[in-house]
């Protein structure tokens, strides 16, 4: 038997405050930072090491991350003559996490983003990249993947590449003070939904697991809590999204994030939340997750979302659509399901699961 071989972050610092230590681990030379355009003009751009020559780019997290944004992002550093960064740092969500990491192995492989979607394409080391995440919960700053829609083709994948990992995180729980309650809810969940995907799936092993339990756990304690924001939880909550991510760097996840993938395909709802929505579907499949994770939503007054405003856009062609973009992932489909999982999953099957998104 051949074992996977798997790589990890290898430094990260944890703790209230550590933002200011950002200067201690990116390189001498110009750097590239991306962050969430919400912290334009706002305090924490004044708590980075900034220099004259080094580069802002602003992410619009309106929409997730597309091929075409990616593209556009490396071809902008090209034209300015700014390409070869000593770091790139990224700093915000998932999105900008992973445009970070996208942009970072493209300064570095010929060729578009797409590409570059799907496992080890990426053949040559990234620009060395610190993430810094200012939200909890999908683990994007830990995992080996950005993932990105090609609109062309329908395909909402990532470069799943070691090269992908970020070199360097700094964890600071006082970032994600400001995030609105019902996104720390949605994001936090994404922890708790793949970390149970992996346990559940067929390629696993100890210490995926391992990942995966804790950071479960640590969810529990959150969301089972009388207040999921306070600063311990805050704190916990950024160590589950970091486990979780590893977990997921050991193995995939399962049924809920093609669907998911589909919603956010054909609705261009976020991925957080579209996972959300998902779990309204998933009783089948993940029966004593399904019931923890709408009574830790209880607990916390959350409404989950449905996807009955888009009544009026679903018809026959709308559910061909979802299925074509929730068939298209193989892999974790058949870590959860196994490799005959288009028997299980047929277009009815699938159409039956999205109906049950429409209402409560």
């Amino acid at each position: 038997m051949k074992y996977k071989n798997t790589k990890n972050v290898p430094y990260y610092i944890f703790g209230k405050g550590s933002i200011a230590q950002l200067m201690d681990v990116i390189k001498d030379g110009y750097r590239v930072y991306f962050i969430d355009y919400y912290f334009k003009n706002k305090e924490l751009i004044n708590k980075l090491p900034l220099k004259k020559e080094d580069v802002i780019i602003y992410v619009d997290t309106t929409e997730e991350p597309t091929t075409e944004k990616i593209d556009a992002y490396k071809d902008y550093l090209v034209k300015i003559n700014k390409d070869t960064p000593s770091t790139i740092i990224g700093i915000g969500g998932g999105a900008t996490l992973d445009s970070a990491k996208a942009v970072a192995n493209l300064l570095t492989n010929p060729g578009k983003a797409e590409d570059y979607q799907g496992w080890d394409l990426v053949k040559n080391p990234a620009i060395y990249k610190v993430g810094v995440p200012t939200i909890s919960g999908t683990g994007a700053e830990a995992s080996r993947t950005c993932v990105m829609t090609n609109v062309k083709t329908g395909l909402k994948l990532g470069m799943n590449s070691d090269y992908t990992i970020y070199d360097q995180l700094i964890l600071d729980p006082e970032l994600t003070k400001t995030v609105p309650i019902e996104q720390y809810f949605f994001t936090g969940m994404d922890t708790y939904i793949h970390s149970f995907e992996s346990l559940n799936g067929r390629y696993r092993h100890a210490i995926g697991d391992a990942f995966a339990r804790e950071a479960i756990s640590l969810c529990k304690e959150v969301f089972n809590s009388e207040d999921m924001m306070k600063d311990e939880n805050r704190e916990k909550l950024m160590v589950a999204s970091y486990l979780g991510g590893c977990a997921i760097a050991n193995s995939f996840v399962g049924v809920v994030h093609p669907f998911s993938a589909g919603l956010s395909i054909v609705f261009k709802i976020h991925h957080c939340e579209a996972n959300c929505i998902t779990m309204r579907g998933m009783e089948e499949f993940y029966p004593r997750e399904y019931e923890e994770f709408f009574k830790m939503a209880d607990k916390q007054n959350i409404k989950i979302p449905t996807l009955e405003k888009y009544v009026d856009k679903i018809n026959e062609d709308t559910f061909k659509k979802l299925y074509n973009a929730t068939i298209i992932h193989e892999k974790p489909l058949s870590n959860a399901l196994g490799d005959n999982f288009k028997e299980i999953l047929t277009y009815e099957k699938v159409k039956e699961i999205f109906l049950k998104m429409l209402k409560d």
